[in-house]
């Protein structure tokens, strides 16, 4: 999806959506494009609803309700998170997220390297968990884990409370070696909530990160872009004291 601001500041007399149009690539990755002049101000929902009018016209088999299509939540957060500025694929469509269920991902997921904690932080929000010991690169099919992590996120934002827009992340990275370095899933992890999801993902902790995982760092935080800051170093006991009560902890950090 591409949605273009013009800077803040340009005063020239120009329609409300100068452009809208959708090209279809060789590929067959297809691109959404807006360009808007509108600042930040309540004539955002006018946009809103010319793309989802758009979309209802030309994308008609993309699915429908919550983070659908017609979904106005989802459309205007990525209206937010770009100021207008957005290139994404048919990420739903293509990625078949709507046929994504518990029973499809549970061959990855019984592996432990990735679930959605039973219990919120003490902000409020839901907790994605990745256990970075417990992942082997090419033990499973790389999409397999993609698929796994895509279905995770979708669980962990369909506990959101009213009133709540994010959820934490925590990566724990204790008996992390290079057998578990994926810097290829890494970025693939923050791209999603980059393109797909913008402005869902509050923070994510590193814990306990050993040495042997800076080289890893140091490679993946360019390619991690604006999301690279919302990267915490720190300690379990800092997630233990800072984030949870003692009742809610995860139970990997309670010993």
């Amino acid at each position: 999806m591409a949605l273009r601001m013009c800077p803040h500041g340009y005063r020239q007399p120009q329609p409300l959506i100068s452009a809208v149009s959708f090209t279809k690539s060789a590929s067959r990755s297809f691109r959404f494009s807006v360009r808007s002049s509108i600042p930040e101000s309540g004539q955002s929902r006018k946009l809103v609803l010319e793309v989802k009018e758009k979309l209802a016209k030309d994308y008609r088999s993309l699915p429908l309700g919550k983070y659908g299509r017609d979904d106005e939540e989802m459309i205007l957060w990525f209206l937010k998170d770009r100021r207008f500025s957005v290139d994404e694929a048919k990420w739903r469509q293509n990625f078949g997220m709507s046929e994504l269920t518990e029973e499809k991902v549970k061959r990855v997921a019984e592996t432990g390297k990735s679930y959605v904690h039973d219990s919120f932080d003490v902000n409020g929000r839901p907790v994605l968990l990745v256990v970075a010991s417990n992942h082997f690169p090419g033990v499973h099919d790389p999409e397999d884990d993609q698929k796994l992590c895509a279905f995770l996120i979708e669980k962990a934002l369909r506990m959101l409370s009213p009133g709540k827009d994010d959820i934490l992340g925590i990566v724990d990275l204790r008996n992390f070696g290079p057998a578990n370095a994926d810097l290829k899933f890494l970025t693939f992890l923050f791209d999603v909530f980059y393109y797909y999801y913008p402005k869902r993902l509050g923070e994510v902790l590193f814990v306990e990160a050993p040495f042997v995982f800076q080289p890893v760092w140091q490679l993946a935080k360019p390619l991690l872009k604006s999301y690279a800051s919302l990267v915490r170093f720190c300690s379990v006991e800092t997630v233990r004291k800072e984030y949870f009560t003692e009742e809610t902890v995860p139970t990997i950090f309670k010993n």
